[in-house]
């Protein structure tokens, strides 16, 4: 492997890298932030019949999760192809 090919490797594996975090950091607020610290604030806003705290406990944050999948998938798809990687 070539000095440009190890270059574009780690350029490739770095974006992966900030994705994967950026993703992360976004599910981890969803789902720690507004289902456990801000609950209390959010419950005073209901989703139907339900509070909206109590809703990103028990289903928003699983949303949100498969949501991220889908976005990852495309966001790497794209990634592949910017890098040259796309099977």
């Amino acid at each position: 492997m070539g000095e440009k090919e190890r270059e574009d490797a780690r350029r490739y594996w770095q974006a992966n890298i900030r994705l994967i975090t950026i993703l992360l950091i976004i599910w981890a607020v969803v789902s720690y932030g507004f289902a456990i610290i801000l609950a209390p604030v959010l419950n005073s806003i209901n989703l139907g019949q339900v509070p909206l705290g109590f809703w990103f406990a028990q289903q928003g944050s699983m949303y949100v999760f498969v949501i991220l999948i889908f976005v990852y998938a495309k966001l790497m798809d794209k990634m592949d192809q910017e890098h040259n990687v796309q099977e």
